[in-house]
């Protein structure tokens, strides 16, 4: 099974797509997708959306997993999180694929033990859980990696005890 990790971001969203079998996770592809600052907001939320479905078609995921949006200081960034987010969902909504949230403390916990782990912490698990030879980057790639490993782990034992 190929699960897509999504850290939404309005300036950078982070993707990850890992496999699984059984206990076994291998790496597929990581990366951010940019937007550019002087663009007009819709224009950036299409090259969102349009980017999210490319990443849907070229590596067939079964299954979805994004972050929560859980709290913002500054609503501003709040507000524009939540539109990549929403376009986002509406992307893979439309390849009829299964979603699974998790807040930020969920994905830290399952992925390093510790709901409190710094950035430099989910790079390193990360990459250690991947048997990746360098730490993912950018940031935003590495926590969508982290949120799919997260679903990895929920959604196996989900599978296996909840029904």
């Amino acid at each position: 099974m190929k699960i897509l990790g999504l850290d939404p971001g309005f300036g950078t969203l982070g993707y990850g797509v890992i496999e699984v079998s059984g206990n076994t996770l291998r790496h597929i592809v990581h990366g951010a997708i940019f937007t550019e600052k002087d663009k007009p907001i819709q224009v950036r939320l299409k090259s969102l959306y349009d980017q999210i479905r490319n990443i849907i078609r070229n590596y067939t995921p079964n299954e979805v997993a994004i972050e929560r949006l859980f709290f913002y200081k500054n609503v501003t960034t709040a507000i524009a999180v939540g539109e990549a987010r929403g376009v986002a969902l509406l992307a893979v909504v439309e390849y009829d694929l299964p979603i699974f949230e998790y807040t930020p403390h969920m994905v830290k916990k399952a992925v390093t033990g510790n709901g409190r782990a710094t950035k430099a912490d989910i790079q390193k698990w990360v990459a250690l859980l991947l048997e990746l030879k360098k730490k993912p980057k950018p940031d935003d790639a590495a926590d969508a990696l982290a949120i799919a490993i997260c679903h990895a782990h929920c959604g196996n034992f989900e599978r296996r005890f909840v029904r």
